[in-house]
């Protein structure tokens, strides 16, 4: 990492309550783009047994920012939606 990377939180939501999001969180971290990595996985939970994955990724501060992230993830089975949370810079 160099001076003027970012962490990005991402929420990821699943299609249902059904999805195995460990198998969700495996799909999610072959999506990644190159030069992008996965500081790691949480879940939050929503309602109705639904739980959102929180994905914290390590990217340049390039111009695009999280958009290649962002749409590498929507592309994921079984994802409902994506919304970028939070984005701040390393120190």
């Amino acid at each position: 990492m160099n001076m003027g990377d970012v962490a990005a939180k991402i929420k990821i939501m699943p299609k249902g309550i059904e999805t195995d999001l460990d198998g969700l969180k495996n799909r999610l971290e072959g999506a990644l783009p190159e030069n992008v990595e996965l500081n790691g996985f949480s879940e939050e939970p929503i309602a109705f047994g639904l739980k959102a994955v929180i994905a914290v990724v390590l990217l340049g501060d390039d111009e695009g920012g999280t958009q290649p992230v962002e749409d590498a993830f929507s592309k994921v089975e079984d994802v409902e939606s994506v919304q970028v949370v939070e984005v701040g810079r390393m120190i």
